[in-house]
């Protein structure tokens, strides 16, 4: 607990720290990685480069301080980070490397202005965010341990099948390789993955693309260009290789109720949709299945969707957009996604919406739901890549 002079400390300098904290963030990763240099393989050199995880880092800090009297607010912001440090495996040794290197930015960005009064009061919230976030990722780690399949760090898996989808995506169906039971998840979540590209360890996090079946989990990874890690997925591995997975995570999971629910995706983030809509359909609620893809051979899953629409009639309503390409029947339509698309497929009454693709497909649906009406708080995305800011959390 911080003494009432440190929090008078905090009060006063908060506003020069957040005025440089992109300075701060922007300068934390490189001391990190030159003094810790194995931690950097829990980091998407990618989202570095692009400033994504810094512009995060910077964020949370900030939040963090302005949520931190408000308990229960301040636990819900936080559980972005808890489910990205769960899938990367974050044990309680790494946060003093990051504490470290976090004050030494600091100070090397604020210089001559970080008296030794200021650096302990900065040092001692840092190691209240740290407690709390080691305590909630404890919670994590344990309950899933003791869930039937469960398992505490990393479980070795097996490529049992590797299946293409589209011209861009294939699926790979992992399964224990000490043949034992999986745990569920929750439709909707991701799972960490761990494996070693040319002598290097590397994570990723995946969404579950299948529902929970107890004996496998199923991954579907789009090709990218300069992702290392995806084109080592789809051009070395194969049925019988192996990796390690850590346990599920992640908040885009169904809310429980009656009310119709709407799923939007766009690209490869149709991945958690599949499991969304067969629980939602399983439980007797109308679904609104919206997918974008730029063109037919992109487009993953089609069968997968068509057989949920022939077992569900009277609830599945499906619409597929294409970028480019011809129309092939009623369920699919060309262009892009648009306000006058959306108010055709969303019901009168209330709906859930869940909604997750490429940046600019997320910043479309979100405006135009929130133009037709549709309450920030029945309104569900994940981002891809590095935990977003802390206050982008809060509902």
């Amino acid at each position: 607990m911080l003494t009432e002079s440190q929090e008078a400390i905090i009060a006063d300098t908060t506003p020069v720290v957040a005025d440089h904290i992109d300075a701060i963030a922007r300068r934390f990763y490189p001391l990190l990685f030159e003094r810790y240099p194995e931690v950097r393989s829990l980091f998407n050199v990618t989202h570095q480069q692009s400033g994504a995880q810094p512009r995060a880092l910077a964020g949370a800090v900030v939040a963090y301080v302005q949520l931190r009297h408000d308990p229960q607010r301040v636990r819900r912001a936080l559980t972005t980070i808890v489910d990205k440090h769960v899938s990367l495996n974050i044990r309680p040794e790494h946060y003093p490397m990051v504490g470290e290197c976090l004050m030494a930015a600091i100070g090397e960005v604020l210089g001559d202005a970080v008296t030794p009064a200021i650096a302990d009061a900065w040092q001692a919230l840092y190691g209240e965010l740290a407690e709390l976030l080691i305590s909630l990722e404890h919670e994590r780690y344990d309950e899933f341990a003791r869930r039937p399949g469960g398992w505490q760090g990393a479980r070795r898996f097996r490529i049992a099948e590797r299946r293409p989808e589209s011209a861009v995506i294939t699926s790979f169906v992992l399964a224990p390789e000490d043949g034992g039971p999986v745990a569920d998840f929750a439709p909707g979540q991701f799972i960490g993955v761990r494996l070693r590209i040319e002598g290097e360890i590397v994570h990723r996090q995946y969404s579950l693309s299948a529902s929970p079946d107890g004996r496998h989990y199923r991954i579907s990874i789009k090709r990218e260009e300069e992702g290392r890690v995806s084109r080592h997925f789809h051009d070395r591995m194969q049925p019988g290789d192996t990796l390690e997975l850590l346990p599920p995570a992640g908040e885009l999971t169904l809310v429980p109720g009656r009310e119709p629910v709407m799923l939007l995706s766009g690209g490869v983030g149709q991945t958690p949709m599949l499991s969304l809509a067969r629980q939602a359909l399983q439980a007797g609620r109308r679904v609104i299945y919206l997918h974008a893809a730029r063109d037919a051979e992109s487009h993953a899953f089609a069968r997968e969707v068509a057989a949920l629409a022939a077992a569900y009639p009277h609830q599945l309503e499906r619409v597929t957009l294409y970028e480019q390409g011809e129309a092939s029947d009623a369920t699919i339509r060309i262009g892009r996604v648009d306000r006058a698309l959306l108010a055709e497929h969303l019901p009168d009454e209330p709906t859930r919406c869940y909604f997750i693709g490429p940046p600019g497909f997320m910043n479309a649906v979100e405006q135009h739901l929130a133009a037709l009406g549709v309450p920030a708080a029945r309104r569900h995305h994940e981002h891809f890549g590095p935990s977003r800011r802390l206050e982008e959390t809060v509902a």
